[in-house]
């Protein structure tokens, strides 16, 4: 099958009509699209689904408006998504067409296409409508060309209910009541004057179809401006929300003004379009998504309760934000030309918008020093290159280092695997990599190279190879030699490390989880593919760092070091690749890097701690080995290293959740790591103290809490009581949230339970705080409650939170049975109800996430084997069965030796 649309037509403009009605769920609309013919053809194909396709025609335009065509035949056929029209003339090639069709359809709430959603005001339900159509699913809304190559113009006219609110990716131009101005094809058939409203839009420049995006409700709004410091205009900048809603904003909208003016800078591109919307929203499957001029975030990502300085709160704004802006240019004004690349918009964004963007604007030169003083001190403090290891590169390698990985480039002709690329790979692999490029040649040389990439592709599409001739015309290097490898192959590299007197030397196989693997077929290749930037560390005799920036180039190679000092591969942790030390190595990397004023950073120390742990459960390092370094950096003071610490644990405790005495060992290991650094810095919060602190503090709480310290739980059970009984909520600051209601519900009862789950319902600072009750409703330990956090889930929660509550669900072991039972019993119905978005493979996924037996194995096996389409999940599958086959062999392998380890530690105490 061709899952391509035919060549011999291409659309350059669409004018657009649409009427919502919000009262009767429904909406209605015409498009007409100018065409231009490619080869001879009498047949017209375009995307079309889950929409009634009612009058058609085709005009010939390039003499003026002529004879009007009506196909003798047209059909959709629901499985490609196309709509086939076949009309009594041949159309000469070079002609200029315009295609007219009606259309209708129903507003849906799956989150998919042109769907409702709804908020609570005064008691009273309100409906709104939103757009979410990448990657294939403008279609759904109207019939089109839904390929980001098809790229065109965009005018649009929006006929709502009057007394709400239209938006569109443009500006405005003139709104007023329907007063029987005359009907648009049909669109307003059975419609009353003065109960409608006509928004009529400005022309979008080129976009692809994905971007388009409109919306309607009662929307409220802030605004706000920036200045261009390239062309010194000044645009307009809005936020939208429900008015319950929209006052938690302002850090949104702040954030957005002044991060705009940096962007252009750094790419010396004005923003192109006239303003920027923001939408936030209570119903969206993803977290945000960038519609050019009109981007679209969800609530609990992107508001923030101006009563609170909640640190990670402000983080996740600013992240999210900050990567959908990146998109204006990495996406919106240069597009990929298919899915296949799609790593050049998400990695990108995730790159700029998370780690250079910030650490851009807080280089004290020119207009930044003056404007941003405030802006640039908070990004310097709160260490956004630690932040971008801890959360990116591992979770890029935890699904790279198995088989079933796929390349950050993929071949996705079939739209079923376009929405199961938006995972690790695209986002974290692709910003890991192209960050480890930027180190390499420079971070000033590299912008230059993709400022060279962005002009040459204004308005236009783009390939891999694009990107690399941008950078390599700008630096002098050749990026595409050195990331081919990163990009077009799935896999990491493992860098083996001898030693002898006076040299070491470094020998690369491809990692996988289950070791080190000989066969020819899963090597990586050598000259000229691979190219592995070693980054020799080493620290002399003063303690100072020097490190080597020399890359590998081939299967083996030695170098001299004198490793009397202490030395380690990859500093700083920008390499994408995994490092093997002698154990001996590595506890003295570790104990230097534990030191004061150590020549090794926090990238080098939270590396060494991820990659012990990573070639533990590949066995290819001791259990114990990796436990060492956790006892090596217990003084430490560093958020990341901790939240490192954390993610590990949490790790092995979900491993060797149905081994008791494990799972109570390393509680006790737990307890003894984070109930000191409690003690230290306690319950209280204070807006100027080290965001490091802040960040520090909560998870410490939360590790203890969960590990069941006494004091801990009880501090925390009493600070919920009191809430419980006069409402006062000083006692739990928003960034203890979390940890509070959680241990309340965990070692509480029916009363705490209850109390959490209406917060669920109505939080009293939305929506964050719904965030941490949900958490705390899947932590009960009670079955009955159990049963009635899957019910709820079911049958009264969002459908965007069902992830949440099912990986919150899966953190609780008394809880993992009794949810697995209800999706296996209830998959039909959970498969119908998600399987058109983002969320069904994450679903799939997470639901078989802590089986870690043989047993486990076959069943999932058969299972997802019984006569079940999982073509929307294709990929997840090999993942999900590899992923319950490498615990089995953790378990087997190494369960002696780390209880053994526990055991003469817990002794030595």
């Amino acid at each position: 099958m061709d899952y391509r649309l035919p060549t011999n037509v291409s659309p350059s403009h669409y004018t657009l009509a649409i009427l919502t009605d919000l009262a009767q769920h429904k909406f209605r609309g015409t498009v007409e699209i100018d065409l231009k013919v490619n080869e001879d053809t009498s047949t017209i194909v375009l995307n079309s689904a889950n929409l009634q396709l009612a009058d058609a025609s085709v005009t010939i335009t390039q003499a003026g408006p002529g004879e009007a065509f009506v196909p003798v035949s047209q059909s959709v056929d629901a499985i490609s998504e196309r709509a086939t029209f076949v009309f009594p003339s041949t159309f000469k090639a070079g002609s200029a067409l315009q295609l007219f069709i009606a259309f209708e359809g129903e507003l849906s709430g799956n989150l998919v296409g042109y769907y409702e959603g709804t908020w609570e005001h005064e008691g009273e339900k309100k409906y709104y409508t939103v757009t979410q159509f990448e990657p294939t699913a403008a279609r759904r809304a109207f019939p089109c060309w839904d390929e980001p190559l098809c790229k065109a113009t965009f005018v649009m006219s929006m006929i709502s209910r009057s007394g709400t609110v239209n938006l569109f990716n443009t500006p405005v131009v003139s709104e007023e009541p329907y007063e029987e101005q005359g009907d648009i094809h049909g669109v307003m058939k059975d419609v009353s004057p003065g109960d409608w409203t006509i928004t009529r839009f400005d022309t979008s420049p080129l976009m692809s179809t994905y971007l388009v995006a409109f919306a309607n409700g009662e929307f409220e709004y802030i605004e706000s401006s920036f200045k261009s410091p390239i062309s010194g205009k000044t645009r307009p900048l809005r936020v939208y929300a429900s008015s319950s809603l929209i006052h938690q904003a302002r850090y949104c909208l702040e954030v957005t003004a002044k991060v705009l003016p940096v962007y252009e800078q750094v790419f010396d591109i004005e923003y192109p379009l006239p303003k920027l919307d923001t939408l936030v929203i209570q119903d969206f499957d993803a977290y945000a998504m960038e519609n050019w001029g009109l981007i679209v975030g969800r609530a609990s990502q992107y508001l923030l309760d101006p009563n609170a300085s909640n640190l990670a709160q402000k983080q996740a704004v600013v992240a999210n934000q900050f990567h959908e802006i990146a998109h204006m240019w990495f996406g919106n004004i240069t597009t990929m030309e298919w899915w296949t690349y799609l790593y050049l918009n998400e990695g990108f964004a995730t790159l700029m918008g998370e780690l250079i963007i910030p650490v851009r604007s807080s280089i004290s030169r020119g207009f930044y020093t003056h404007t941003y003083s405030t802006f640039t001190r908070v990004f310097q403090e709160w260490k956004l290159d630690s932040a971008f290891i801890h959360l990116h590169i591992n979770d890029a390698m935890r699904l790279d280092n198995k088989l079933s990985s796929h390349p950050v480039e993929v071949d996705c002709p079939d739209a079923n695997k376009i929405n199961q690329i938006f995972d690790a790979l695209s986002y974290s692999k692709a910003a890991s990599v192209l960050r480890m490029l930027a180190n390499h040649v420079g971070v000033d040389a590299f912008l230059k190279g993709v400022s060279a990439y962005l002009k040459a592709h204004l308005y236009g599409n783009s390939v891999t190879e694009d990107l690399w001739k941008g950078i390599t015309e700008a630096t002098g290097f050749d990026a595409s030699e050195f990331m081919n490898a990163y990009i077009s192959k799935p896999g990491i590299p493992l860098i083996s490390v001898s030693e002898s007197e006076t040299e070491i030397q470094v020998t690369q196989t491809r990692f996988l989880q289950k070791g080190a693997v000989d066969d020819a077929n899963l090597r990586w290749q050598v000259l000229p593919d691979l190219n592995v930037p070693l980054n020799i560390s080493t620290i002399d005799a003063e303690g100072k760092q020097h490190v080597n920036k020399t890359v590998l180039k081939s299967q083996s190679e030695s170098y001299p070091i004198d490793i009397k000092n202490p030395f380690k591969l990859n500093a700083g942790s920008f390499g994408y690749y995994r490092v093997l030390y002698s154990p001996e190595r590595f506890r003295q990397i570790a104990v230097e890097a534990a030191k004061p004023n150590s020549g090794f950073d926090v990238g080098d120390r939270l590396g060494l701690v991820q990659d012990a742990f990573a070639l533990a459960s590949a066995q290819l390092l001791s259990p114990s080995i990796a436990l060492d370094l956790l006892l090596a950096f217990k003084d430490l003071r560093e958020y990341y290293v901790w939240a490192t610490i954390s993610a590990e644990l949490e790790s092995l405790l979900g491993i060797w959740w149905e081994n008791q005495s494990v799972v109570e060992l390393l509680n006790d290991l737990r307890r003894t790591l984070f109930k000191p650094i409690v003690n230290e810095l306690g319950y209280e919060y204070s807006a100027d103290e080290d965001p490091d602190i802040s960040l520090l503090r909560s998870c410490a709480i939360a590790n203890a809490s969960r590990a069941k310290d006494d004091d801990v739980v009880n501090e925390l059970r009493k600070r919920f009581k009191h809430f419980q009984d006069t409402k006062d909520t000083s006692g739990i600051p928003q960034e203890l949230q979390g940890p509070i209601y959680a241990a309340a519900v965990r070692y509480g009862g029916e009363e705490e339970y209850q109390t959490v789950k209406q917060l669920v319902k109505s939080p009293n600072t939305p929506p964050p705080e719904q965030v941490a009750a949900i958490s705390a409703m899947c932590s009960t330990q009670d079955p009955k409650l159990i049963l009635s956090t899957i019910d709820y889930m079911a049958n009264e929660s969002r459908d965007q939170d069902i992830h949440a509550f099912i990986l919150e669900l899966m953190k609780n072991t008394k809880a993992r049975n009794s949810y697995l039972e209800y999706f296996k019993g209830n998959y039909d119905k959970i498969y119908q109800k998600f399987k058109d978005g983002f969320a069904i493979g994450g679903i799939v996924k997470l639901s078989f996430s802590p089986l870690t037996t043989k047993k486990d194995y076959e069943e999932t096996k058969d299972f997802l084997k019984d006569g079940r389409d999982t073509s929307k999940y294709s990929f997840i599958v090999p993942q999900i069965l590899e992923s319950i086959q490498e615990k089995i062999v953790y378990i087997d392998t190494s369960t002696g030796d780390m209880r053994e380890w526990l055991r003469k530690w817990k002794k030595g105490q």
